[in-house]
């Protein structure tokens, strides 16, 4: 039966690349910010606006879309309990909200909240990650809601809070859980639940990076920064590839690559900061071989950057973006943009920036500074965009919107 319903995924996954993209998991079908698709607008308005829902409980967490469907998750302070919330991607309708866990709120940092993990989704079910207490509890879920299965695979301590959101590959849902102990990434049945693979983690020190899969350098790896270090996994089996020391302690923002020099590009994070564009070729540690440039201007702790057309964006959590050569590390140009959490999108040659205070601006990357256009939601944001089929999809502080009207088989090819 699963492998029946595991060719579906596939096949779906095959179809959807042709046709046009779903946005199922953090940062993306790619993991990486970016859409294949096209008919996205540029702007909020009231002629872009498609709808808008106000949301019950609060959180951080990134929608996911999935098809006719959205998926997003959010904490009800009142009555201490996680949901999982199902929305009808046509009309803004919320179809059902699941609890998913009723447990006592962990501390966190001020700027973090109590649903802030992306959920995933392989089109069958939806997979969640949240905290109880310092056990880490994740669950999947089908599309009606109804709960499948739901293990707890360890630990997780912070005094800054929880934020691990589930990646999908193959067979499995992967979970980073970098914390302040015997840190540990797991890889569980997207089945039932069961541990596949489990890796202990060097170091004990708090990180929240989401991991990136990809094929490169002629293998399949999976690339993450974190306590203390960068490392490559195959996902397969989550044996080490190739590592690097620190360059510093803590890490948030995931990793991306640029397309045309091969190069990862990472951003971190506290105490130091840095951005390392690093050859992902090797194998062992490759501290002293495999760095192509480095730099510590421009760098973002919390939002994850982009790679556009040979361009690396970033932005500061302060709000100072800076568009460099992703080959060689120059930098193009700097433009202040006030306070930013949100991650960045890119699609149809175009970066997404979206700041703390809702100002969304679709800029066009190259030597020079191009905006295309400015608008304000006029509601707070944190929460990083989704893009699909020419729709984006924005959570604020309170609301959900949708913008752009929805453009069928728009992937490029």
């Amino acid at each position: 039966m699963f492998a029946h319903a595991r060719l579906f995924f596939l096949l779906t996954v095959m179809a959807s690349s042709a046709l046009a993209e779903n946005w199922p998991q953090w940062r993306g079908p790619r993991m990486d910010g970016t859409s294949l698709d096209h008919g996205f607008p540029t702007e909020y308005s009231k002629d872009t606006q498609t709808w808008k829902i106000e949301l019950p409980g609060t959180g951080h967490a990134s929608p996911i879309v999935w098809g006719e469907r959205l998926f997003l998750v959010s904490a009800d302070a009142e009555k201490e309990t996680r949901l999982l919330i199902c929305v009808d991607r046509a009309t803004g309708e919320i179809l059902w909200k699941e609890p998913v866990l009723k447990a006592s709120l962990e501390g966190k940092h001020r700027l973090n909240s109590h649903a802030s993990s992306t959920p995933a989704t392989d089109g069958e079910r939806v997979f969640t990650t949240f905290l109880d207490g310092n056990q880490v509890v994740v669950s999947a879920h089908d599309f009606t809601g109804k709960a499948v299965w739901q293990v707890r695979p360890g630990v997780f301590a912070s005094k800054h809070g929880f934020c691990s959101s589930p990646i999908l590959f193959e067979d499995k849902v992967i979970v980073n859980c970098d914390h302040d102990g015997p840190g540990y990434i797991v890889a569980l049945s997207r089945q039932d639940g069961r541990q596949l693979w489990r890796i202990e983690r060097p170091n004990q020190t708090r990180s929240y990076c989401v991991p990136m899969i990809r094929t490169m350098a002629g293998r399949v790896q999976m690339v993450l920064s974190g306590t203390k270090c960068v490392t490559s996994y195959d996902p397969r089996d989550g044996s080490l590839i190739w590592m690097m020391d620190g360059p510093t302690e803590q890490f948030v923002a995931s990793l991306v690559q640029d397309d045309a020099s091969g190069l990862l590009l990472m951003s971190g994070g506290f105490p130091e900061h840095h951005i390392l564009a690093i050859r992902p070729t090797g194998v062992g540690n490759v501290t002293e071989t495999h760095i192509a440039w480095r730099t510590n201007k421009g760098v973002a702790y919390v939002p994850s950057p982009i790679c556009e057309k040979g361009w690396f964006l970033i932005v500061s959590d302060s709000g100072i973006a800076h568009c460099f050569d992703a080959a060689t590390g120059e930098i193009a140009w700097e433009e202040r943009m006030k306070e930013h959490h949100a991650s960045l999108t890119s699609a149809e040659g175009r970066v997404y920036f979206i700041n703390d205070f809702g100002i969304l601006r679709a800029v066009k990357p190259g030597r020079e500074f191009e905006l295309i256009a400015e608008s304000d939601l006029g509601e707070r944001v944190f929460a990083s965009p989704a893009l699909s089929e020419g729709q984006i999809f924005i959570r604020s502080e309170s609301s959900l919107f949708c913008l752009g009207k929805r453009q069928i088989k728009t992937a490029a090819r």
